[in-house]
């Protein structure tokens, strides 16, 4: 906890003073009380007196102007809140290494699978978009809160040659700004790639805004989630990307699976070299403000989705807690008077 005004805190020494000075009321109480000659008749008199309650009322007065005080100086918490708006875009890798079995059945359907039990488990709310890419990236599902059409997105999966993982990045960032005039046709290989709604994705009919670069990971309302077994084989770099993304606020969570060690994989008669590039991805998630996760199996890859499902709808934020202490401080007054009004028919 930290304070935006802690200089206020000293209002807080006035509080020991305030112990004093209700001792201090009530031995002149005891000294201005009428003295009795015998202690039977002044037992009488007195009657059975408030004993502790008569403390009661004046403490949580007491309490209550340390909350009060307390609020004084803005406290302020670093809290985990719901986010209100909410676009994610799975971003992920179909090339032909995707085909491979030391993932099982192979890492195409166990990637499928995770995706599709991560898009079930979030807030209906939340929108998710799904970008395929390898040679080049497409828009098989525009941003949706329609969770049938993008499971039914991510089934539609068509294997190809070569991996681009910058192109991945790109558009995605071009689906979540289409009126930032990102250029895209060298990711897509067309000028104008229709969205999954049938929209052109590009400059082209959209009224181009003026980019200002923000702080990186400082754009809550949108995320980007990069699945890829591989490493960049053709496309733009994927740093230079993740620069792009950066200077728009979007964190880039990336996720590798497969190999790292740079194996030979061999299915349906022929084989190829792939190596999972995890330097490549972790910068990107460094750049972006976000982070990397690795899964070596089927199971590791729906634990890491899991993971990031909590992640994409809340927040941590840094939040003044003023409201908090002052409602208290207001409670525990209403407390004491009503308690002080209960026992003694009075205010204390």
């Amino acid at each position: 906890m930290s304070f935006i005004w802690p200089s206020m805190l000293w209002l807080l020494a006035a509080l020991p003073l305030l112990v004093l000075v209700y001792a201090w009321l009530l031995k002149r109480r005891r000294k201005s009380t009428v003295r009795l000659a015998s202690l039977g008749v002044a037992k009488a008199a007195l009657g059975k007196g408030p004993g502790w309650r008569r403390h009661v009322p004046p403490a949580l007065m007491w309490l209550a102007l340390a909350a009060l005080l307390f609020a004084v100086s803005r406290p302020t918490a670093t809290i985990t809140l719901p986010l209100a708006e909410r676009t994610i875009i799975l971003a992920m890798d179909v090339s032909g290494s995707m085909r491979a079995e030391d993932i099982k059945p192979n890492r195409l359907i166990a990637s499928q699978d995770a995706a599709k039990t991560f898009v079930q488990a979030l807030p209906r709310e939340v929108k998710v978009g799904v970008i395929s890419f390898a040679g080049t990236a497409a828009v098989v599902q525009a941003p949706t809160t329609s969770r049938e059409d993008v499971i039914a997105a991510i089934d539609r999966f068509q294997l190809q040659r070569a991996t681009a993982t910058g192109s991945g990045i790109i558009l995605s960032l071009a689906t979540l700004f289409p009126d930032h005039g990102i250029e895209i046709q060298h990711v897509t290989g067309q000028r104008n790639f229709p969205g999954g709604n049938g929209r052109p994705i590009g400059r082209d009919g959209k009224e181009e805004k003026k980019f200002t670069p923000v702080p990186a990971g400082s754009y809550t309302s949108a995320a980007i989630i990069m699945l890829t077994d591989g490493q960049r084989t053709t496309g733009p770099d994927p740093l230079d990307a993740a620069k792009m993304a950066a200077e728009r606020g979007v964190r880039v969570y990336t996720v590798g699976m497969g190999t790292t060690k740079g194996e030979i994989i061999g299915f349906e008669g022929w084989s190829m070299r792939v190596r999972l590039d995890e330097e490549t991805l972790k910068q990107v998630a460094l750049i972006t403000q976000a982070e990397y996760f690795y899964a070596g199996t089927a199971e590791d890859l729906q634990k890491v989705y899991e993971g990031l499902s909590s992640r994409m709808v809340t927040e941590r934020k840094e939040t003044e807690i003023s409201a908090l202490f002052a409602a208290l401080g207001a409670l525990l007054a209403l407390v004491s008077a009503g308690l002080s009004v209960w026992w003694f028919g009075r205010v204390a």
